[in-house]
């Protein structure tokens, strides 16, 4: 398929209500906040999220979550590249790359580094089309933290006492925002398409379809809406630093504790000449 010929911008609401929206292994597996109290959601949890909807699509995905969401036999990423035997002979770096961007989705989206000991290929770079910046929450988070007890042994050989100690922690409602660009001199590159546009599209407004864990109930995160500007040209109207900075969301005036997004945000959009996006709910 074609690479897209106009470039695009968009911008996901998101909201958490008790769950841990993206734990910090340094801080405890607590949200993960700044030093200033807002809530964040790295773009690497987004983009994991949004590779997992696209696997749900059965959309051939390179990078896949090898512990829990894996579609394949292979054990690893040098695996599953070392399995095709174009890659694993190629040693022309355009040539690997051209086939790698041909195979997955995710490569030709978010790029990929290649440099595994089992390729001919001494290593290869790839800049992906597709950007996603973390998401972070409209107001400073409250952070709850509840003691957990496990009442059963692990083995049998455990010395200790069934019941041990440990901390869970969620917030109890919040709005996160994350911005994203696609640009098309790199979908040139990696041959990112309209359809491949389209996917990335349908993954945001799903993007916590299938993603339920114990820090994460069911129904506790929601893509409350997603905004998709196309603009009419490559380089675009305008800058997307301007197309983020038309939409504003904020906390509706005299409202103290909301609950939910309809009770406490507002969603403010400045309007640009000749740049209308496309808006949708979550699913």
């Amino acid at each position: 398929m074609a690479p897209i010929t106009h470039k695009i911008d968009f911008a996901v609401i998101l909201s958490v209500r008790n769950a841990n929206p993206n734990g910090d292994p340094l801080n405890g597996n607590r949200p993960r906040e700044n030093y200033d109290g807002f809530g964040e959601i790295s773009d690497v949890c987004l983009k994991r999220k949004i590779r997992n909807r696209l696997m749900d699509e059965e959309m051939p995905v390179l990078v896949q979550a090898e512990d829990h969401y894996k579609w394949d036999k292979f054990p690893s990423i040098a695996a599953r590249v070392a399995a095709d035997p174009i890659l694993k002979k190629e040693t022309k770096k355009g040539e690997f790359i051209t086939r790698a961007c041909e195979k997955w989705l995710d490569v030709r989206a978010f790029g990929q580094v290649f440099a595994f000991k089992s390729l001919e290929l001494a290593s290869a770079g790839v800049r992906g089309p597709v950007t996603v910046q973390s998401a972070y929450s409209v107001d400073i988070i409250d952070i709850e933290s509840i003691q957990i007890t496990k009442s059963a042994n692990g083995e049998t050989s455990e010395k200790r006492g069934s019941d041990t100690m440990g901390m869970k922690h969620r917030v109890p409602f919040g709005v996160y925002v994350s911005y994203g660009s696609i640009n098309c001199q790199l979908a040139e590159r990696t041959g990112f398409s309209d359809a491949d546009a389209q996917a990335i599209h349908d993954a945001l407004i799903s993007l916590f379809e299938n993603d339920a864990s114990s820090a994460r109930p069911e129904g506790s995160m929601e893509v409350v809406r997603v905004y998709w500007w196309e603009h009419s040209s490559k380089l675009g109207q305008y800058s997307s630093a301007k197309v983020h900075r038309s939409l504003r969301v904020q906390r509706r005036e005299g409202v103290a504790s909301p609950r939910s997004f309809e009770e406490g945000y507002e969603a403010i959009l400045t309007e640009l000449p000749g740049l209308t996006p496309q808006i949708d709910d979550g699913r």
